[in-house]
């Protein structure tokens, strides 16, 4: 009975011992293959951290990249700018010697009335001028009045106004209006400069700066 006993309890230890083993080995498994899941999880969030942040720091330099491109444009520009600026004040600078020249302007000033009296097409015409400038304009008047009348058919009345003059410090020319004085031709020498400016400014960039590649069509 002794033994049987024995025997039994050896059998429940043996038992009990590999039920421990088989719990050991299931939780180290489970273990493993939680270790294994939870690595390869905190592998991918890595990776995608990484992924992410290379991302960022690509269009980071893309943005950086554009900014540069964008202020370097913008300076050129602003030099080009700078350069036609110039340019039409030496022009100014010109057009101001022009009228110091009688002979010279006296014959600017003749074309530049009879333009006016062209566009305008009035019987009735007021002409403004510097205060320097109506001697010369009147003789200008004087021999434009002819010229105009033989070229229409039609006659006209002009008159300087010797109450409002044009600035003495503009470099020189006229302004010509309508009987009512709502309608106007700028004859300036510096309203001329301005509309050739204009006319001239995709001929002018050109021979400065060259053609643009980019650009289809000229104004």
């Amino acid at each position: 009975m002794l033994n049987f006993i024995k025997h039994m309890m050896a059998f429940i230890e043996q038992e009990a011992s590999e039920k421990v083993e088989e719990i050991d080995a299931k939780a180290e498994e489970e273990f493993n293959i939680e270790k294994g899941r939870l690595v390869q999880t905190q592998r991918v969030k890595i990776m995608e951290y990484y992924e992410k942040k290379e991302k960022q720091i690509e269009q980071h330099k893309k943005i950086q990249m554009s900014n540069l491109m964008n202020q370097a444009r913008l300076k050129v520009l602003k030099a080009r700018d700078d350069m036609i600026t110039d340019l039409l004040n030496e022009a100014r600078l010109r057009l101001a010697e022009v009228a110091k020249d009688p002979a010279q302007y006296s014959r600017l000033l003749e074309g530049l009335v009879l333009q006016g009296f062209y566009q305008l097409l009035e019987p009735k015409v007021t002409i403004r001028c510097r205060q320097q400038d109506v001697e010369i304009v009147q003789a200008a008047v004087d021999k434009n009045i002819p010229i105009y009348k033989e070229a229409v058919k039609s006659n006209i009345i002009v008159r300087i106004d010797q109450e409002r003059f044009l600035p003495s410090g503009i470099c020189g020319g006229v302004e010509v209006y309508n009987d009512n004085g709502k309608i106007k031709v700028s004859n300036t020498l510096e309203s001329r400069l301005e509309l050739m400016a204009q006319q001239m400014m995709p001929e002018i960039r050109v021979n400065l700066f060259g053609a643009n590649p980019n650009r289809k069509f000229t104004d």
